[in-house]
């Protein structure tokens, strides 16, 4: 599948093209488990929550698909082909963590979230495909690993800035008082901080590999045509991708349908259950929430590189829904605990899927389409991550309302469910002869 054989390299060289994930990851993880309950503060109710949170789907499905095309078809000798595009989309996220904290009113913090997830989208996609690009496939499973390792550092460090921020300032301020406290303003400010320079790392220690003679031609060509015909390419790259799809990737889109749905109800209920189950307000209920952020996320980064021999002797499938079962009965354990302590340990489980979520889909992705093709198709797979969470955000205010009674407690047992569904049709996720030959 691949144009040329690719070189192997050493596990500080595939390190070192990861560390921009740690800042995206921290931008994501403040999205997790700050973003709400700002929107809390600033005087939101709890079913406009996942309205509120259209702006990550909506971007996710234009901004990632559209990038990754363009970036297949993108040469500088001097910063690449993924990069420039990565490197602008975290510039435009620092901005935008720096200034969310002094949003004034809620409208201002939703607008800002528009264009955070815009940088957020035009930085995770390029920087999906530049691992590939890099790797020959027998490191591919290490390479998305690693990834899903500095996932879990990101988030990492999202959750522990909020626990710390809040013991150093305290947490007085109370939702719907228009008030963001003290606390939000310095962890968004580290994210705007790590956002670029993690980024800006990668870039300056990471090489790219030259596009081929052909691929520079195409390249020369299609730079040589008019505005209109350049600005139509990608969508009709978007198109031609999704009709030459593999079949495997139709089949992950079904795993996917009902995973981040069911990821999107317990970033945005999980607060709002522990204002339920332990009687907390809303910094309290937040605080608890990151506490189960920071849990998870160090399994995810002890288990991620583990998962690597376990994934090359079972195989992606089998590792991948028995992660996805794990963190469906995790969910369906937390509403049962009143224990702030005791909670955390269903995120063992949590923890474990995360980092199966995070890099399993990826390595097995990147073996069954094309290399020189691999933007458009990273793009492509993160519309069907982003699809599920549209599809949250317009149709979960009305189940939590009508179907669930406004119980947290049955969002998070709904969540856990559809793991489970997710799980069932991840056993179907064979990748045929034809397709492993790329």
């Amino acid at each position: 599948m691949d144009l040329f054989k690719k070189p192997t390299l050493s596990f500080w060289q595939i390190f070192n093209m990861n560390v921009g994930f740690l800042g995206i990851q921290y931008s994501f993880g403040l999205q997790q488990t700050a973003i709400n309950p700002l929107f809390l503060f600033l005087g939101a109710s709890e079913e406009m929550l996942p309205i509120l949170n259209i702006a990550g789907p909506v971007t996710g499905l234009i901004v990632q698909p559209i990038i990754g095309a363009m970036s297949d078809k993108t040469w500088s000798p001097k910063w690449g082909r993924r990069k420039p595009y990565f490197l602008i989309g975290a510039l435009i996220g620092s901005l935008c963590l720096f200034v969310f904290p002094s949003s004034p009113v809620l409208w201002f913090a939703v607008g800002l979230l528009w264009i955070l997830d815009v940088g957020n989208n035009m930085a995770m996609e390029p920087y999906r495909a530049f691992v590939g690009d890099k790797l020959p496939e027998k490191q591919m499973s290490l390479g998305y690993q690693m990834q899903s390792l500095f996932v879990g550092a990101g988030i990492l460090l999202a959750m522990g800035s909020i626990v710390l921020f809040q013991n150093i300032f305290g947490a007085e301020v109370v939702e719907g008082t228009g008030v963001v406290p003290t606390w939000m303003y310095y962890s968004f400010y580290v994210g705007g901080v790590l956002s670029i320079t993690t980024v800006l790392w990668s870039v300056l220690k990471t090489p790219e590999i030259p596009p081929s003679a052909e691929e520079l031609e195409e390249i020369k060509h299609d730079k040589s045509q008019p505005i209109g015909a350049r600005i139509a390419k990608p969508f009709a790259e978007i198109a031609s991708a999704i009709r030459d799809m593999p079949s495997f990737m139709w089949k992950i889109s079904a795993v996917y349908l009902f995973q981040w749905y069911a990821l999107f109800v317990y970033w945005q209920y999980i607060t709002p259950l522990f204002m339920k189950t332990m009687d907390y307000g809303i910094s309290e209920a937040a605080s608890q929430s990151a506490q189960m952020s920071l849990t998870y996320n160090i399994v995810t980064m002890v288990v991620a590189l583990a998962l690597v021999p376990l994934t090359l002797k079972y195989g992606g499938k089998k590792i991948y829904t028995m992660s996805l079962v794990g963190t469906g009965l995790a969910l369906f354990i937390i509403p049962f605990i009143s224990d702030p302590l005791l909670v955390l340990a269903p995120m063992v489980l949590f923890g474990i899927g995360w980092a199966a979520m995070m890099g399993i889909p990826y390595t097995m992705v990147s073996k069954v389409v094309p290399q020189e093709r691999r933007g458009v198709y990273m793009g492509i797979l993160n519309m069907m991550i982003v699809i599920p969470m549209g599809i949250e955000t317009l149709t979960f205010g009305p189940i939590y309302k009508y179907l669930l009674g406004g119980s947290a407690i049955n969002a998070i047992l709904f969540a856990g469910a559809f793991f489970i569904i997710a799980a069932i049709l991840a056993m179907r996720l064979n990748v045929s002869k034809e397709e492993a030959q790329g």
